[in-house]
């Protein structure tokens, strides 16, 4: 039965078996609700998205916002996207640095200027530009959500993201990161780049996480939609043949989705992925592994 609204979030698809995410599940779940009194309430997708991505952000527990891990130099550089399902519109940001919350940078790309992506100095320009909250000292603020340390050429990895429908059918997504940890200086993901990490039309709206090389070689949020409008498939059916694509090629990692109907997929191929989905009939479901 179609849903009137729905929504699913992740936390990225890096969990480990020897670790417990009771802390990170109870905030999730505590954004449910938040959100679900948002969508109750009317809210735009688009508007709800932007809300529980930047949380997700600020808390700190994900490999996103304050809980990212600097690069190889030293340097916290992020990365996020949004998008609107209605219009196609797009906002993004790659190699960003020293602001709170790089999804509210990405939206305001998408609204305050005609281009989609705009990357290191000239992000950092736009986001002073538009009084943006700015990391006073970043060793202070940043609390790496992860401190494992990284072999040469792993693509470890770590992402937050949101999909959800509103109850005038609109679809959109967001997902922000902090990229690979201890990653070369200026490596960009999928994240940002609109079609291999983050997308959203009038069939679906899908948000990955995992080895964005991969997702980029594959063009998995794209494939997401393009299988259900080709393929006539469904979203479940479509989801997990974009992610078996990037599987195929060597990488792992999962996505979240959400379609027309208010159906959500959140397959995996990964040992994990941290996720919390809801919906207006009221499902309300957190979880990390299988």
């Amino acid at each position: 039965m179609a849903q009137a609204w729905a929504m699913a979030l992740h936390g990225g698809a890096g969990p480990v078996r020897d670790k417990t995410y009771e802390r990170e599940e109870a905030h999730m779940r505590a954004l449910l609700d938040e959100g679900a009194a948002m969508l109750d309430g009317a809210s735009s997708a688009l508007d709800v998205a932007t809300t529980m991505v930047k949380a997700l952000e600020a808390s700190g527990f994900h490999i996103a916002g304050k809980g990212a891990s600097a690069n190889a130099d030293g340097v916290w550089e992020l990365d996020a996207s949004i998008m609107d399902g209605a219009t196609r519109k797009a906002g993004a940001v790659a190699a960003l640095v020293g602001f709170e919350s790089p999804i509210e940078v990405a939206r305001a790309v998408m609204e305050k200027t005609p281009h989609v992506l705009l990357a290191g100095a000239g992000a950092v320009a736009f986001a002073e530009k538009h009084a943006m909250t700015r990391v006073a000292d970043p060793h202070a603020y940043y609390t790496p959500a992860t401190s494992r340390l990284v072999a040469p050429g792993e693509l470890a990895h770590g992402t937050v993201g949101a999909v959800v429908k509103d109850k005038q059918g609109r679809l959109a997504a967001a997902t922000s990161t902090g990229g690979l940890l201890n990653k070369m200086p200026g490596r960009i993901g999928d994240t940002p780049l609109i079609g291999a990490g983050t997308w959203a039309d009038t069939r679906c709206a899908v948000s990955c996480t995992g080895q964005g090389e991969l997702f980029i070689r594959a063009n998995v949020a794209a494939d997401v939609t393009a299988r259900i409008l080709y393929a006539r498939q469904s979203l479940h059916a479509a989801a997990a043949g974009a992610l078996a694509d990037m599987a195929a090629l060597g990488g792992d990692g999962g996505l979240i989705a959400v379609d027309a109907d208010g159906e959500i997929a959140t397959p995996f191929v990964s040992e994990g992925m941290k996720r919390a989905v809801a919906n207006a009939g009221g499902l309300r479901d957190v979880r990390t592994f299988r």
